[in-house]
């Protein structure tokens, strides 16, 4: 077994990954984490005595996880207990107008011929087959690959599936595409939200995005005791392997000498020596120069327009009344377009907002709130500005006044006991260097997603992993891109030292979710 020493900056979900795999096969991995709990952006916060998940509300393509955890020997539902939701989420755009997707296809496709009729229903079938064609084209080539350009993307497409490959509408924009399948602008609203998973703007991302909706009907699943519970189980395996996690570990500075990433300085003024280091940081907090000045070479700058989405988030303890809430739900704005002009060519938090609730009491079918205040996590989309404007308590009255008076229009009244509330000024600080965005460089245009960095850093030894590198935001990405660093890490000490790790069972190649069990 190798002895060489790697450090991981962050136990985010893509951190915890990298760590599993490298400590898996006899790596000594420390990871330096500067809040006292795992996870990244899969944090947790008290609100009026209650625990919330103030980050990442659902879990897609389980099987990532399923194999990460049986390639380190582990099996996934010994950590944590998982249920597959059969309501996806509950969607309103006034009191009568109201609209539930299912796990099951032709479930949805008559709750949509009843909402908006038969051809609508016929339209969502094709989208149906059509994310499905996305989503399998790409899954092994780009997603589940190092990064790709557009050139060795056609190169690992096998021949039988080149036709797919320029069926994947690449140049047209996800607004535009969905008016090929749907009539009804409710309908193109409701899956052109799938571009906010990614941070984007529907009007302005790929085509190719229409893949989540694949991704979801593949099956969404709801983690016993909320999602940070998935971040504490990835802490218990890589902690069984042998990692060691130090929490309260803020990392001041990546030591480059002779143009290698040789170790890290914590602000206690420790320096610890490495062969390699993991970084599970925004890719722009080092090429920003928060990690010094040394490391910043070592990742392009990102400029301020190609940020991602930022939000605004209410978490309450609170009493719903009026609407009978799902345990996710969507309060769609009247003007969606309007919506996006105001966050990304405005800089402001939009006027007339659509409204994310999850209600993390509840299960997918809306049962289990309790008889006092439940616990809502409600989120609206804002501009990633908070490196250069403050918001301060008026302005977050005002977005809070707004989210109400979207409620209230489609019948959901709350009577609020305690609230906790974070704008992108807040997230800014959380993730320095972002402005806050919350899933690194928006995924607008067609060459976006080749330009999000990969593993491989232009500074040997260093390594990014988490939702700004490839292959991207979300969950299941930032394990992927996890694993992904884990697998550089191992190849390139392998070249340098003439070592030649262990194959991993059914290790790096992070199976197909098309192919993968998930039960």
């Amino acid at each position: 077994m190798p002895d060489d020493h790697v450090l991981i900056i962050g136990a985010g979900i893509g951190g915890l990954a990298a760590a599993i795999d490298l400590a898996g096969q006899g790596f000594r991995v420390s990871i330096f984490e500067r809040s006292g709990a795992p996870g990244g952006k899969m944090r947790r916060a008290s609100v009026g005595g209650l625990n919330l998940d103030a980050g990442p509300t659902v879990l897609t393509l389980r099987d990532v996880f399923d194999a990460l955890f049986a390639d380190a020997g582990g099996v996934l539902e010994d950590f944590v207990a998982l249920r597959p939701a059969d309501v996806l989420a509950r969607h309103a755009w006034s009191g009568t107008e109201r609209l539930d997707l299912f796990a099951d296809t032709d479930r949805t496709a008559d709750a949509i011929g009843t909402f908006a009729g038969a051809a609508d229903a016929r339209g969502f079938l094709a989208f149906s087959r059509r994310s499905r064609e996305i989503f399998e084209t790409l899954d092994n080539t780009f997603m589940r690959a190092q990064r790709p350009n557009p050139v060795s993307l056609v190169a690992r497409t096998p021949l039988r599936d080149l036709g797919r490959l320029m069926r994947i509408s690449p140049f047209a924009t996800l607004w535009s595409e969905l008016g090929r399948h749907f009539r009804d602008p409710r309908l193109r609203q409701l899956f052109g939200r799938y571009a906010t998973y990614c941070g984007a703007s529907p009007f302005a991302a790929p085509a190719t995005l229409m893949l989540v909706a694949h991704a979801e009907q593949n099956g969404v699943w709801l983690v016993e005791g909320g999602m940070h519970r998935l971040a504490e189980a990835l802490a218990r395996l890589a902690g069984q392997l042998g990692a060691t996690i130090h929490y309260g570990a803020h990392v001041e500075e990546i030591l480059v000498r002779n143009g290698r990433a040789v170790g890290i300085a914590l602000r206690s003024g420790e320096q610890i020596d490495a062969s390699c280091i993991v970084a599970n940081v925004d890719a722009a907090a080092i090429s920003g120069g928060f990690l010094g000045q040394s490391a910043a070479r070592g990742v392009a700058p990102i400029r301020p327009e190609s940020r991602s989405l930022s939000a605004v988030t209410f978490l309450l303890a609170a009493r719903p009344r009026g609407f009978s809430l799902a345990h996710h739900n969507v309060i769609f704005s009247r003007d969606y377009e309007a919506e996006f002009r105001d966050i990304f060519e405005r800089g402001r938090i939009p006027e007339n907002p659509t409204v994310y609730v999850c209600a993390q009491d509840r299960d997918d079918q809306g049962a289990g709130a309790p008889d006092g205040a439940e616990r809502l996590l409600c989120l609206v989309n804002a501009p990633p500005v908070g490196d250069r404007q403050f918001f301060d308590a008026a302005e977050i009255e005002r977005c809070q006044q707004r989210m109400i008076g979207q409620m209230d229009r489609c019948g959901l009244q709350l009577e609020i006991a305690a609230m906790v509330t974070a704008s992108p000024s807040d997230f800014d600080r959380l993730y320095p260097a972002t402005g806050g965005a919350l899933y690194g460089m928006a995924s607008h245009g067609w060459t976006a997603s080749f330009r999000r960095p990969g593993a491989r850093t232009k500074i040997p030894g260093l390594y990014l992993a988490g939702g700004s590198a490839h292959p991207g935001p979300g969950v299941p990405m930032a394990a992927m891109s996890g694993r992904l660093a884990a697998h550089c890490v191992m190849g390139d000490l392998a070249s340098t030292r003439r070592f030649h790790p262990a194959a991993m069972r059914g290790g790096m190649s992070m199976r197909s979710a098309t192919t993968a069990p998930t039960g």
